[in-house]
């Protein structure tokens, strides 16, 4: 995604199982890099990391 990811809108990367075919990749933007998994940033569910990445895009939107 060259001018970067809409918020909301799944990364064209990602795979049939949610996998980042970017990972270990020279190409792999770096915001991607730095997202770490932790309980804070993934929650306890799917649906928890979902809501903090959304806020995140609308925290950091233009």
């Amino acid at each position: 995604m060259p001018h970067g990811k809409p918020a909301g809108v799944p990364c064209v990367q990602l795979d049939e199982r949610l996998g980042c075919r970017l990972f270990g990749h020279p190409d792999r933007p770096a915001v991607c890099g730095s997202l770490r998994p932790s309980l804070t940033m993934c929650g306890t569910s799917r649906a928890s990391a979902l809501a903090t990445l959304d806020d995140l895009e609308r925290l950091t939107a233009p």
